[in-house]
């Protein structure tokens, strides 16, 4: 069954505190329906991805329709989503799914986080519920051994912070172990993806970073600095997907973009350096072949870098490069706008910003804005074939959630 993305709707990422989850997510709504040219009588069906309103707020159950009710939308249903990270792009999949199974042909996806607290160290402890919480001492021991440090080498935390710096620092780490990449080519990957957002107007942080800049600032974990790592961000995105049908029913949609795959997986066991089992690779090869595309064709990707190392990894995992060589990649300045293939034309998560529950929406905003030649100065030239990588949680060595979408023009 052929899907389309006929429109979408993104806030400027940042810190909004006059803001409540409801009006971010009646921002991105509204800018969805109208780039859709579709009524809110329209929308048969709503999947909400949030993440923190329970932690922060106390709204730990009806999200969606504490958020959408007063909003309009009445009858239909709303489905609430938490995947970790990768809640937005899980919402999305939803949608679609009850779009192929014939219950509805037009729907909406919607994003939304409000992460910003006046307690700083309540923002990051959302982070905390992101692995098992079982055992999170086991969790940290294993984080160790995978990047090949003694636990006493690492620092103690300066000040409050996610505990998956800690996590993609011991990702950056095995990177060097495997393949001797460097700090160097990770602050390339930053600094190409700061520049990227000074032409992106939605993006929280709009200011260009050298290479060398980005080596001397603020440590985080090892090897990450701060501009190497995703802010806390507040932020909504929204997408109004449909059929054949739904799209005849809005006018034709000669804006419409194709959805090709949306493919949604977990991790299996593996051993922590075998990559070729890695969850980004096996849900990425599933969603080429859904796509009946392969890595050559891709023109334009947007890749989850809550840190820049997670853009290497899965620009590898993608097939977009070879094994080891996402970050020597971008020091070569292959994936800048540009460049061989293009990577985090937006500014990625690093500069655009990270509002968890919204993310995976807001990088198919951008995908869905370059394929159809409406990036401006950020335009990636003859974008056809566009993929988007959005993983959330940690299991192990690796996400405990990943989706994959293809779009095409």
């Amino acid at each position: 069954m052929d899907i389309f993305a006929a429109g979408v709707g993104m806030t400027v990422f940042g810190v909004h505190s006059g803001l409540t989850v409801r009006d971010l997510a009646a921002a991105a709504i509204t800018d969805a329906l109208a780039d859709a040219g579709c009524d809110l009588k329209a929308v048969e069906g709503v999947w909400f991805a949030n993440t923190g309103q329970g932690a922060l707020e106390g709204q730990h159950m009806i999200r969606g329709q504490a958020a959408l009710r007063p909003l309009g939308f009445e009858r239909i249903p709303i489905v609430n989503v938490e995947n970790a990270c990768a809640s937005a792009t899980t919402a999305l999949h939803g949608a679609i799914d009850h779009l192929r199974a014939g219950a509805a042909d037009i729907v909406l996806a919607v994003g939304v986080e409000k992460m910003t607290h006046p307690d700083r160290s309540r923002s990051f402890a959302l982070f905390d519920a992101g692995w098992d919480v079982a055992d999170p001492a086991a969790n940290l021991r294993r984080l160790v051994e995978l990047g090949g440090m003694d636990e006493a080498m690492l620092p103690p935390p300066s000040e409050p912070r996610s505990v998956f710096m800690d996590v993609y620092a011991a990702f950056a780490r095995q990177h060097m172990r495997l393949y001797g990449s460097s700090v160097e080519e990770f602050a390339a990957v930053s600094s190409k993806n700061h520049a990227h957002s000074v032409a992106n107007p939605r993006a929280q942080f709009r200011k260009a970073f050298s290479v060398e800049e980005v080596m001397r600032a603020r440590g985080i974990v090892w090897p990450l600095t701060l501009p190497m790592c995703a802010p806390i961000s507040d932020g909504a995105a929204a997408a109004v997907v449909c059929t054949l049908a739904g799209l005849r029913r809005l006018g034709g949609g000669s804006r419409a973009v194709a959805v090709r795959a949306c493919v949604l997986g977990s991790s299996e066991n593996r051993g922590s350096d075998d990559l070729e089992r890695h969850l980004g690779r096996l849900v990425g090869d599933r969603a080429y072949e859904a796509a009946g595309l392969g890595p050559e064709d891709v023109d334009v990707a947007e890749l989850h870098d809550a840190t820049a190392v997670g853009e290497v990894i899965q620009a590898e995992n993608l097939r977009l490069c070879g094994p080891g060589d996402g970050a020597a990649a971008a020091r070569r300045g292959e994936t800048a706008i540009g460049g061989r293939l293009p990577i985090n034309p937006s500014g990625g998560l690093e500069s655009k910003g990270h509002p968890i529950g919204a993310t995976g929406l807001g990088q198919l905003f951008e995908l869905v804005t370059q394929l159809r030649g409406e990036a401006g100065s950020r335009q990636v030239d003859n974008a056809m074939v566009a993929i988007a990588e959005n993983g959330g949680g940690l299991w192990g060595v690796e996400e405990a959630a990943c989706a994959v979408t293809i779009l095409s023009r």
